[in-house]
């Protein structure tokens, strides 16, 4: 329909907006008795995940957006509030500790690999020119540590600037759109278990994103101001140091101490409010806490660039073993989300929840992983580049390099691929076994067929790659098992060694230290290709449309989801989408009476959904629902149990008037809603024909294709189903009259 020329846009804009074809724009003006057909029209959406070439770069946000999705995976059991609070702190806290990691990282490249070691060796530094003013063999204002760490901190400053200013930016262009104000009908017997999409505020947490915005920034500039002051402070209190300056050092300690106790209550104090508008904002923790984190940052700045003649820079930058308390705090903030999981998981268990509940943490366990991948894969990277042809942390090197944990955190990463590609032979040898299955049954679905050994494998093999899906657990499951194992282990062999792995298995077996430089030098440069291929991903979608639309894909599951956990992930552009089609819905049914058909193609129709959940009970009576290819259930459904459960599913499908969902075998993201025996009328379609004809016939002179996910439109159920679903409405005129439905999706 959008790429038809007669298509016009009828309200919204260029980035979200409701079209039309023209002779249905001219159908509306007409009276309702009088239409020939329905009035048809489409939201598109698109555009708010993959319009212009600048949001693929939000690829590099990613461990953000991952940890945003552990708060929403939490298992369905409301009645425990208080583990229900307890899961979303946790998630919060390790959102929290994903900034301070990224912003560690880059603290680790500016101020230690450059301003302390390469800037502070001379020959490392005369072989780049760049870096001569700060030189120590020229003596210059700028050759003294401090005054070098000082300048370097103006990158990872820019860089939280940056977060904050892309969060505050894309809220205002997404998620700023108010929904309908209206109470919930507490008189109405259901609305104690009504789905929490329901619920007025779900779709707009201003006051909770900028309260998390605020803490987030201010811990980027606390941690900034970290790093200087733990390197000064250690000089400083070394014998024969001014008691002055080391009074100075202690003092900013302390407020770099309560800036941080403050930053942790301002994340713990208070999470979502969703069963009314939290419009209101707390003005002086949104503006006083990162302008006086950011007051702290100038004065360790100025601290550290006071005069100190005689300090030199040797070895790594002070304060290197915050990465391990960093991910020693990660992995037990896992284990308690993990517990906390498990408990809301027996106070309500559901058949079809992946891990037992266990998936939001180990989403969470990817996301620091990722998140370690990423800063570690920048640091390892520059490392090199500065060190020349030598191996960071190994003898010859102009640079000790980064901070040994790194470099254990690189050794384990071909451990964790080899269990990956493990769990990935087993899933190709099942779909050889599912695929030599179904070869024997395909056929019987195309009576009087000839059957066709190579059509016939073709078909079979799409069906058994597409089951997949199901099988997604088996794959993250064990993959974050051994992130957090093997991340506890990198962590011990940092701390008991206190050297990278090569130098601290050197003096063992040979095939020990053999081993260990292998992998150490294998996951390095595995770490820093991770991150190339990322920015090369992103500037690829920045460059190409189609490849922009892949991205958009990943984006409509992980950018569905409002930001609860982490304010920099990328934005929720449902708060957009939702309170357009509540909007529209309302409007419509307000001004022409009319019917409605809400049709939906795969994330549609989780935006179709979710706007029906957001109306009033009165314009659901009026709304029919017809989806096709959707992840409802088969992905909504068990991995976000507590907002698409069956509950949730069982209740959207008594409240709208009529609901058919069309699904194929062969589509690896749809699948059937599942609503148990005894709920009304039956939800889904049998499966789906495909391809509709197996050989040539009269109807397909040609071979039909395998749709799999796409061009649900083509298949005759599907005009069949929206007609029954108009037919089926309250107030039907006749045949030759039909009343106004509409499509979205």
């Amino acid at each position: 329909m959008l790429t038809d020329p007669r298509t016009v846009l009828v309200t919204g804009d260029e980035t979200a907006g409701i079209y039309r074809r023209i002779e249905d724009v001219e159908a509306e003006s007409r009276p309702q008795d009088y239409r020939e057909s329905p009035v048809r029209e489409a939201y598109c959406w698109s555009n708010l995940t993959s319009g212009n070439g600048a949001r693929a770069l939000w690829l590099l946000l990613l461990p953000f957006m991952v940890a945003n999705l552990a708060h929403w995976m939490r298992p369905a059991a409301d009645r425990r509030e208080r583990t229900v609070r307890s899961y979303g702190l946790l998630v919060r806290l390790i959102a929290l500790s994903l900034t301070v990691l990224l912003i560690a990282g880059a603290c680790e490249v500016a101020l230690d690999l450059v301003a302390w070691q390469c800037a502070g060796s001379q020959p490392c530094a005369d072989d780049r020119s760049w870096l001569g003013f700060m030189s120590p063999r020229d003596h210059g204002w700028w050759s003294q540590p401090g005054r070098r760490l000082a300048l370097a901190s103006l990158v990872p400053t820019a860089l939280g600037g940056l977060l904050w200013y892309l969060s505050n930016r894309t809220w205002s262009a997404y998620e700023s759109q108010p929904p309908l104000r209206r109470p919930v009908d507490e008189s109405d017997p259901a609305s104690g278990n009504r789905a929490a999409l329901c619920l007025p505020g779900f779709w707009y947490g201003r006051r909770i994103v900028a309260r998390l915005r605020a803490a987030h920034t201010a811990a980027s500039f606390l941690t900034i101001a970290a790093g200087l002051t733990a390197a000064t402070a250690s000089y400083d209190r070394e014998p024969g140091g001014s008691a002055l300056l080391d009074a100075l050092g202690w003092l900013l300690l302390a407020l770099l101490t309560a800036g941080g106790l403050l930053v942790v209550y301002v994340v713990c104090r208070r999470g979502r409010s969703e069963a009314r508008l939290d419009d209101e904002l707390d003005r002086i923790t949104t503006t006083a806490l990162p302008g006086a984190a950011l007051g702290v940052l100038a004065l360790a700045m100025l601290y550290a660039g006071w005069s100190r003649p005689g300090w030199t820079s040797q070895g790594r930058l002070p304060g290197d073993a915050a990465f391990g308390v960093l991910a020693l705090a990660q992995g037990t903030l896992v284990v308690a989300l993990a517990l906390c999981a498990l408990a809301l998981y027996r106070a309500a268990p559901a058949g079809r929840t992946p891990l037992r509940g266990l998936a939001g943490p180990a989403v969470a366990m990817l996301a620091c992983g990722l998140g370690a991948v990423l800063c570690g894969g920048v640091a390892q990277r520059v490392a090199d580049w500065l060190d020349g042809d030598a191996t960071p942390g190994m003898a010859g090197g102009p640079i000790a390099g980064p901070p040994a944990l790194l470099s254990w955190q690189a050794a384990v990463i071909p451990a964790v691929l080899f269990v990956v590609l493990m769990v990935a032979l087993l899933f190709a040898v099942r779909v050889w076994r599912v695929r030599r299955r179904l070869v024997r049954t395909v056929p019987d679905g195309y009576p009087g067929e000839q059957p066709d050994e190579v059509r016939t494998r073709k078909i079979a093999g799409t069906i058994a790659r597409a089951g997949l899906t199901d099988s997604a657990p088996a794959i993250i499951g064990p993959v974050a098992l051994f992130t957090l194992l093997l991340g506890a282990a990198a962590v011990t062999g940092a701390w008991v060694t206190h050297q990278v792995p090569g130098r601290a298995a050197e003096g063992g077996p040979a095939v020990v230290e053999a081993t260990a430089r292998t992998a150490q030098a294998l996951g390095s440069w595995l770490m820093g290709l991770a991150f190339l291929l990322l920015v090369t991903w992103a500037r690829r979608a920045y460059r190409s449309p189609s490849a922009r639309r892949t991205i958009g894909i990943l984006w409509d599951v992980g950018t569905f989801w409002p930001r609860a956990a982490h304010p920099f992930a990328p934005p929720c552009y449902a708060e957009r989408a939702v309170p357009d089609l509540t909007w529209r819905m309302e409007t419509w049914t307000r001004r022409h009476g009319g019917r409605l058909v809400i049709s939906g193609h795969s994330q549609g129709s989780v935006l179709a959904a979710a706007a029906v959940w957001q109306v009033d009970r009165r314009t659901r009576g009026r709304v029919a629902l017809l989806t096709y290819g959707s992840p409802l259930e088969r992905l909504y459904g068990r991995w976000f149990p507590a907002y698409f459960g069956m509950a949730e599913l069982c209740s959207l499908h008594d409240e709208v008037r009529c609901w058919r969902n069309l699904w194929r075998y062969t589509d690896p993201i749809g699948g059937p809603i599942r609503l148990p025996d005894g709920t009304g009328p039956e939800v889904d379609h049998e499966g789906l024909k495909d391809p509709l004809a197996y050989g040539r016939t009269a109807d397909h002179p040609l071979p039909a294709p395998i749709l799999g996910h796409s061009d649900y439109q083509a298949d005759p159920a599907f005009d069949q189903e929206r007609a029954g679903l108009l037919a089926r409405l309250p107030g039907q005129s006749p045949p030759r009259h039909k009343s106004s439905g509409r499509s979205s999706g």
